[in-house]
């Protein structure tokens, strides 16, 4: 049982980063296609580690008595190569799709295109931009670890987001990632959640208080409802993009919360 778990955490770790992920245990096959509804569970906790890296690289900004926007711009930065532009990728591609397109089938089709419209360049810009602040005003507020544990929790939150739209939806078109990753159950997402909820109580209760895990949650949930709900009205089901989107907009919901906690 631990082996099969230790392999579906590294498996959710090589999905959303770059990160060279060793081949741990014999149940861990780096090379087999990544099963959501396996690893669901692990991907909060994926989130977190995925986003160590940025968690370092903002307490060396804070260290070095960088400026807060500078420290907060340079852990963005560390987020985005750590994960490939995985989930800002799908966000500009879904705002491109939505936004562009008149019906569904012309919407899936910008969705594919790789070319950055006027939409997806505005989301990337504010998404970066509100990240940044928001880090930012943690490390001023608060110091640089209540701001690590923002980062990480919202990291860890906000991935659980992308599983839910994921659980709640069918996929929108067959061979995409979505479609190829499988789709987890219901049980599924009820086991991420309760991960979640432990992943949230660790990370944050220490530095925001024991209310903010249940808010991160809500806040989690009701962004994963909405743009569910959103992806229906607009496409029929959900996409890897739509994943990625639902996963930038919690994670900057839970970061503005997070400063206003604050």
């Amino acid at each position: 049982m631990a082996r099969r778990r230790i392999a579906e955490l590294a498996g959710a770790m090589r999905f959303f980063s770059r990160l060279p992920v060793p081949h741990i245990v014999a149940e861990d096959d780096p090379a087999a296609p990544p099963s959501m509804a396996r690893m669901a569970w692990a991907v909060p906790v994926a989130g977190a580690l995925v986003a160590l890296p940025g968690a370092v690289v903002l307490w060396i900004g804070h260290a070095l008595a960088l400026p807060g926007l500078l420290a907060g711009a340079l852990a963005v930065l560390a987020l985005v190569a750590t994960t490939g532009a995985l989930h800002e990728d799908g966000l500009s591609d879904t705002l491109d799709g939505f936004g562009g397109g008149r019906t569904r089938e012309r919407k899936l089709e910008i969705m594919r295109d790789s070319r950055i419209g006027a939409y997806g360049a505005a989301g990337l810009v504010l998404s970066i931009l509100i990240r940044t602040i928001s880090l930012a005003a943690l490390v001023d507020a608060a110091g640089p670890w209540t701001a690590i544990a923002g980062l990480l929790g919202g990291q860890s939150l906000s991935r659980l987001a992308a599983i839910g739209v994921m659980a709640l939806l069918p996929p929108a078109r067959p061979g995409g990632l979505s479609a190829s990753a499988g789709r987890p159950s219901g049980g599924d997402f009820a086991n991420a959640i309760l991960v979640a909820a432990l992943m949230a109580l660790l990370i944050l209760g220490p530095a925001f208080g024991l209310l903010a895990p249940l808010i991160g949650l809500v806040i989690a949930v009701a962004v994963t409802l909405g743009i569910a709900g959103l992806a229906e009205r607009e496409i029929g089901g959900q996409t890897g993009d739509v994943a990625g989107a639902t996963q930038q907009a919690a994670e900057i919901a839970l970061l503005v919360t997070f400063v206003a906690a604050r």
